[in-house]
C-alpha cells in the first residue's frame, strides 16, 4: 500500500511540475497577443514615410528621423508628442484609442501625418 501511495504522488508530482513549466509559454504567448505590433514611420526629406498609416488599438507606432534637421511627430491638438529627434533617434507610442490621429512636426507644420486607430 506504500508503494501504491509513493507511486500516485510522484506521478502527481511530475504531473504538477509539467503544469508550472507549461504555464510561463502559455503566458508569454497571450501577453505577445495583447500588446500589439510595431509600424515604423520613417522621416526623410522632410515628410513623414507613410504618411498616413492605419493601425489596430494597442499596436505601436516608432517614428525614426533620418533628416539631418531636428523632427517631431506631434499631434495636431498636441495629445502627444514624440519629443525632438535629431538625426538617427526614435520616438514610440502606443495607441490604445479608436480614432483618427493628425499629427505634425513642431519644427516644419508643412510636415503632415495622419494615424487611423481601429479596433481589433
Amino acid at each position: 500500500m506504500f508503494e501504491l501511495v509513493r507511486a500516485a504522488r510522484k506521478m502527481i508530482g511530475s504531473a504538477l511540475l509539467g503544469a508550472v513549466m507549461i504555464t510561463p509559454a502559455l503566458t508569454h504567448a497571450s501577453m505577445a497577443a495583447e500588446t500589439g505590433q510595431t509600424h515604423q514611420i520613417r522621416i526623410e526629406k522632410f515628410k513623414f514615410v507613410p504618411a498616413e498609416l492605419t493601425i489596430k488599438t494597442g499596436d505601436t507606432v516608432e517614428w525614426t528621423n533620418g533628416d539631418i534637421a531636428p523632427h517631431t511627430a506631434t499631434e495636431s491638438a498636441r495629445e502627444w508628442d514624440t519629443k525632438t529627434l535629431s538625426k538617427g533617434k526614435s520616438g514610440v507610442l502606443t495607441f490604445s484609442t479608436p480614432g483618427v490621429q493628425s499629427y505634425i512636426c513642431r519644427f516644419h507644420p508643412n510636415m503632415k501625418g495622419k494615424i487611423t486607430v481601429v479596433e481589433k
